[in-house]
């Protein structure tokens, strides 16, 4: 699997399982109605496991256009490689979401709440206030970035020398914790979207594909969570290198 197929089955997974979630705990006649928030931020935080765990061993799993940005900030990440990882992470996102709203097809003909059918696919305020709300995904975004850019590999040390230990599939787990953290404790206000295309490709998707009863796609908020979760990595790149 070369690099873009891995970042874009990654994120696809990473939006199946994420949007999913959503829908199976806020639609109607579900399963999961119900669920609440708990449900709903372990289920982006297993989505999260599950495409890095899938897209790891091929790309580093980045699934997230700030990360690529802050790793090539950093220069562990070569920028000639930006724009195609970006492309795989925007097309992984829209294949994913189209498959929610497919998967959930019945379901959102079932719902009345036009906002509920929003919600499955991208974030939005709780309280609306633009400039609180951009740094809300600020903040959510540099504790993500900042975090895996102290995530420290295991390793052997023996008089020979030091050697890297790989942990396989649960070297998903540090990212997965945090993104449960995050959801915890940071989401309250916006749904964290965290990562660009998490929230555009989804919202793209909406504003898209056949649902009875769909309000607009909220084009005058989209730009927040594409917008703030660069800004959020970089300043924990900048905080990262003037930490040393």
């Amino acid at each position: 699997m070369n690099e873009f197929l891995a970042e874009l089955i990654g994120t696809m997974l990473l939006i199946l399982l994420g949007c999913s979630v959503v829908a199976n705990a806020i639609l109607d006649k579900t399963k999961g109605n119900g669920g609440g928030w708990i449900v709903i931020t372990m289920g982006w935080a297993l989505g999260v496991f599950t495409g890095v765990t899938v897209a790891a061993p091929f790309s580093g799993a980045h699934l997230n256009p700030a990360v690529t940005l802050a790793l090539a900030l950093t220069g562990s990440f070569p920028w000639e490689s930006v724009a195609m990882f970006i492309t795989a992470q925007f097309a992984g996102a829209l294949l994913g979401a189209l498959l929610v709203w497919l998967f959930y097809y019945e379901h959102f003909n079932e719902t009345s709440d036009a906002d509920l059918k929003l919600a499955v696919f991208c974030t939005a305020p709780a309280i609306k206030n633009p400039a609180l709300n951009f740094f809300s995904e600020v903040v959510g975004t540099f504790v993500l970035v900042y975090a895996v850019l102290h995530v420290v590999h295991p390793e052997i040390i023996n008089q020979n020398g030091t050697f890297k230990v790989g942990m396989g599939s649960l070297g998903a787990i540090p990212v997965t914790l945090i993104v449960l953290a995050i959801g915890l404790s940071l989401g309250g206000t916006t749904g964290y979207a965290i990562n660009p295309a998490r929230d555009l490709g989804p919202r793209i998707i909406h504003a898209l594909v056949p649902i009875l009863g769909k309000r607009d796609s909220d084009w005058s908020y989209a730009w927040i969570p594409v917008v703030a979760p660069l800004f959020g990595a970089a300043i924990a790149v900048v905080v990262t290198l003037f930490m040393g």
